[in-house]
């Protein structure tokens, strides 16, 4: 009759066989990633990790995936990030002091879910960002919505703490109705809103709502700045470099534009990366189809000479479409109607990629565990990529901070527009924009 093994021999066969599975399974997964080579690329990192994870005895595949997880880091950066002053969030941890709080007014009423998620983002941003919000809105429909939302107490208690006040306003602007109804609803959310601005009670207004509406009541309103002609919508879209974003104006504000228009309109954006998003000598670029100096419509050639002859920037020549994103400008200059196809288009992006390397998994377990691993990531880059989680852009070129807000912008949203408008209220860019006056821009 054999012998009952001893402890000893249990354990050494026990750890014989989990030297032997284990690594293999985790081999597997290795050589499945480097057989779909749609997927390689974007989880060369995460491989390796679990490459180096096979090698040691007794690694399990579960912590193994957690460590190719963990790795994996964003390809796109968040646009917000420099913005925040941390990649990590940490400033929204620090304690705010109240003295530090500055007042930005939002338009309670505009978007197209206002005023409830507009209201829980504004709550939300007076715990994270050193802000006071005057909420200007429909007083009822604005407690109807905190208590459906089951935020009413949290919109009490920074009621008592004086971080938020609620401004009663008329009916509000539509997301269909003209712009020119700014001048028949006088009493409407967004024009209170920029009437706070105009009388020194906040530093900047945001709004989610009617974006020609909001327009035309900041030059109804607030004026535009000495030397511009039109106001222009700058925003930031993501580059190679994650601490760089590029700022891209206009996006929708001019459809059409003369040659003296964009000369402005790089002043502005000038000015705004240099003080907002701490560039040193920004470079401007000119959207154009070459970058030869004799590329281009009348237009583009017209105003190309206008930025080189400039000497209040740097203006480095003409930017192709295929290098708005190569963090080789800081201030890309266009048309309101190409900014806005450009805008568009980037919003596509993240969506599509998710869906094709969807597609490109296979069917099965083996797709079902490289989902496992991708999933969250790819849910961040889309929403990287997408410039309706970011917040907003900024109107430039009126004599005030105003944020323009995605219509259908939440709460998430709503809390890193407010955080861009705290940005460029903190750093005295309206001080700076106002010098433009000292030298009229070049007629076209």
């Amino acid at each position: 009759m054999p012998l009952p093994p001893n402890d000893s021999d249990h354990a050494s066969g026990y750890s014989l066989r989990s030297k032997s599975n284990r690594p293999r399974a985790i081999r597997r997964l290795v050589i499945w990633y480097r057989r779909n080579a749609a997927v390689t690329s974007l989880v060369d990192t995460a491989t390796n990790s679990a490459s180096a994870a096979g090698s040691v005895a007794g690694t399990v595949v579960s912590s193994a995936g957690y460590m190719a997880g963990s790795v994996l880091q964003p390809l796109v950066f968040d646009p917000l990030r420099r913005l925040q002053g941390s990649e990590g969030g940490g400033s929204e941890e620090a304690v705010i002091q109240d003295q530090e709080r500055l007042w930005v007014a939002v338009d309670g009423m505009g978007g197209d879910f206002a005023p409830g998620p507009i209201l829980d983002g504004c709550l939300q941003a007076v715990q994270r960002l050193p802000l006071r919000i005057k909420f200007v809105g429909e007083t009822e429909r604005v407690h109807e919505a905190a208590k459906e939302m089951g935020i009413d107490e949290l919109l009490s208690q920074a009621i008592l703490s004086g971080h938020l006040e609620l401004v009663s306003s008329g009916p509000s602007i539509g997301m269909d109705e003209e712009a020119t109804v700014v001048r028949k609803k006088k009493d409407a959310s967004i024009n209170l809103a920029m009437d706070l601005v105009k009388k020194g009670q906040a530093l900047a207004v945001y709004s989610a709502g009617n974006s020609g509406a909001m327009m035309a009541s900041a030059i109804f309103r607030l004026g535009r700045l000495p030397g511009i002609d039109r106001p222009a919508i700058g925003a930031l879209f993501p580059t190679k470099d994650p601490a760089q974003p590029v700022l891209v104006l206009d996006v929708g504000a001019n459809m059409d534009c003369k040659p003296t228009y964009l000369h402005q309109f790089a002043l502005l954006g000038n000015i705004y990366s240099r003080d907002v998003l701490q560039t040193n000598q920004p470079r401007i670029g000119l959207l154009n189809i070459g970058e030869e100096a004799c590329k281009g419509n009348e237009v583009s050639l017209r105003t190309f000479e206008l930025l080189d002859n400039e000497n209040r920037f740097n203006f480095v020549g003409n930017c192709e479409g295929r290098d708005v994103l190569s963090g080789s400008f800081d201030v890309v200059v266009c048309d309101g109607f190409t900014g806005n196809v450009l805008l568009k288009f980037l919003e596509s992006v993240g969506g599509v990629l998710l869906d094709v390397l969807r597609a490109e998994l296979p069917r099965g377990r083996r797709g079902k565990v490289g989902s496992a691993f991708l999933r969250s990531n790819l849910k961040r880059i889309k929403k990287r990529l997408d410039h309706a989680e970011h917040g907003g852009a900024l109107l430039l070129g009126v004599n005030g901070i105003c944020v323009i807000g995605h219509g259908s912008s939440k709460a998430l949203s709503v809390v890193s527009a407010l955080r861009l408008a705290h940005s460029a209220a903190s750093h005295g860019v309206m001080d700076d924009l106002a010098q433009l006056q000292n030298k009229p821009a070049l007629p076209a």
